[in-house]
């Protein structure tokens, strides 16, 4: 289960913001719906990501966040000897919607389309 806890904690101070982004870009690859957000590539690196705030609305049971994700992911290949196709970074972006429940810190995150 995800579990945001620093974030809940900072909920309300004006440190929430970096808080939450730098919990999430700690996360495992995992907990984050990045594999089914590609629209480049195949294959998702592990790569750091980066997390940027576009809304936060407090609602009565949980904290919802709403967050662009920067990524990168490659097109795999069949790594033969005389495969043509150079193994080739993308850069990728999704958005998400994580939904932080305001007494337990268990978390939630859905892949939204643009």
């Amino acid at each position: 289960m995800l579990r945001l806890p620093e974030t809940l904690n900072a909920w309300g101070s004006s440190k929430f913001g970096d808080v939450f982004k730098q919990e999430v870009e700690k996360l495992d690859g995992q907990h984050l719906p990045l594999q089914q957000g590609l629209a480049a590539s195949s294959h998702v690196t592990d790569r750091p990501i980066q997390v940027m705030i576009l809304g936060v609305a407090e609602e009565p049971e949980c904290i919802r966040v709403r967050a662009g994700i920067f990524y990168t992911g490659v097109i795999a290949g069949c790594n033969c000897a005389d495969d043509p196709s150079p193994i080739d970074e993308q850069n990728e972006y999704c958005v998400v919607l994580i939904d932080i429940d305001r007494t337990t810190a268990e978390s939630t995150v859905s892949l939204l389309k643009d």
